[in-house]
């Protein structure tokens, strides 16, 4: 009995065993399996730049509150430049003031003829996404916010954003600022963004201005008196039931929410020294924006990692020399001077390759070098490629990863005397080939 019972175990333990190897693990996903709930989302690696996931991530909408990154982005610029300090003064304006007791608005309430510095505005901003001291910070700036928001623009432009408008600095819409929407704007206007270019405004704060995290981390602050509660519930150590949202590792960014915008929400996490950007727009509720980024955030940590798919002095085999001209050595090796690291998906290294693309106006016509030759000449690039089915691209840089492919060693010129044997070594082979020629 004792034997049976032994044997049945067996087989119910061989049983489970080969059924569990034919469920997927929900940590592997693909990209394809992602469900996600928005209209719009991408998913970022924030330190190479390249695109790991996306959802109609082109199309420019409503970004909401999440406008304030960029508003975030021109004061840390304005700091950093010594224009402004954190402990700079300014005063509310009528404008702002209204804005701030208007109970429709998220707004710690403001109070007249009282001075606040950069740094109470700033930190209202990005913790409570506070519409009047954005734009308070706006008019100390930029002495208006019109005037700010051609520097939104132009800043834009300057990263490389595509799909963007800026009317404003909150990410209001100007139907309800009344007669305060910025002077030279469309009184109905949207502040539009895609969900790329809202990534790539985010990729170059974290970038350039790394210490935003030190504030869009902060769970909860007091303000006069008030708590400010953080909109992004995702945050570690948010107080009550807003910890079931918590997601570790997650630092910021920004959270948005209109009418016409939905409810979007740009995250960010590092995990093991692996950080992810990620945006989903037009949601449908505060639970369901955070959602979705935790969707989002789990199969970029659990699918990718950065790895050294060649390391430096790679040489791409039989195609390791070029012929030299004059030289002492006919020939000279060349190999990539870089590693190429980049983000990749598990299981995907075998569809990476790379090529030599080589210099033209360092190479002759027939494709070699001519002496002298300086050891770690630059001759051309090795350049990586892609050979799979899931290529997104990067949101900074459109051009192929590549590192610069290099001589190995110098080759010296050789004295006159060999120079003109070669050369008359070379004019008797050349007339013989002609003869040979005439014959043939």
């Amino acid at each position: 009995m004792k034997k049976k019972l032994h044997v049945l175990r067996l087989i119910i333990l061989i049983v489970m065993f080969t059924f569990s190897s034919f469920i997927i693990n929900p940590q592997l996903a693909n990209a394809s399996s992602l469900d996600i709930q928005a209209e719009s989302a991408i998913l970022v690696d924030a330190d190479t730049g390249e695109i790991l996931f996306e959802k109609e991530a082109d199309i420019a909408l409503p970004p909401a509150s999440m406008t304030k990154m960029m508003t975030e982005y021109l004061v840390l610029e304005a700091i950093n430049n010594g224009s402004i300090d954190w402990e700079t003064t300014t005063q509310i304006t009528e404008y702002a003031y209204e804005v701030s007791s208007n109970p429709l608005f998220s707004g710690i309430g403001l109070r007249l003829d009282h001075p606040y510095t950069v740094k109470e505005l700033y930190d209202a901003m990005v913790i409570y996404s506070d519409n009047a001291t954005t734009i308070a910070l706006a008019e100390l700036i930029a002495g208006s916010e019109a005037e700010f928001v051609n520097m939104m623009n132009e800043k834009a432009e300057e990263m490389g954003l595509t799909d963007y408008k800026f009317v404003n600095s909150t990410g209001l819409p100007n139907s309800t600022l009344g007669d305060n929407y910025p002077e030279g704007t469309d009184p109905e206007g949207e502040n539009l963004m895609s969900a790329s270019d809202t990534a790539k405004l985010a990729y170059h704060l974290l970038k350039d201005y790394p210490e935003v995290l030190d504030v869009s981390s902060v769970p909860t602050k007091e303000f006069e008196g008030h708590e400010m509660i953080n909109y992004n519930w995702m945050l570690p150590n948010m107080p009550g039931h807003l910890a079931q949202f918590s997601y570790d590792g997650l630092d910021g960014l920004k959270t948005g929410h209109t009418d016409l915008a939905g409810y979007t929400f740009t995250g960010t996490a590092e995990r093991n020294g692996k950080r992810m950007i990620s945006v989903v727009m037009r949601t449908e509720s505060k639970q369901e924006r955070f959602n979705e980024t935790r969707k989002l955030l789990d199969y970029g940590f659990n699918n990718f990692e950065t790895v050294t798919l060649y390391d430096q002095g790679h040489q791409i085999e039989d195609k390791s020399v070029i012929e030299v001209e004059k030289g002492q050595e006919d020939q000279v090796e060349i190999e990539a001077n870089q590693a190429i690291e980049t983000t990749v998906k598990n299981g995907e290294q075998e569809n990476y390759s790379v090529t030599y693309e080589f210099h033209e106006d360092v190479l002759t016509e027939d494709g070699t070098l001519v002496a002298p030759v300086e050891e770690g000449l630059e001759v051309g690039q090795m350049v990586l490629t892609y050979n799979g089915e899931n290529e997104y691209g990067n949101i900074v840089n459109d051009e192929q990863i590549s590192v610069p492919l290099v001589t190995t060693e110098g080759v010296e010129k050789s004295n006159w005397f060999v120079l003109l044997l070669q050369g008359i070594g070379d004019f008797f082979v050349n007339l013989f080939a002609s003869i040979k020629g005439l014959f043939t």
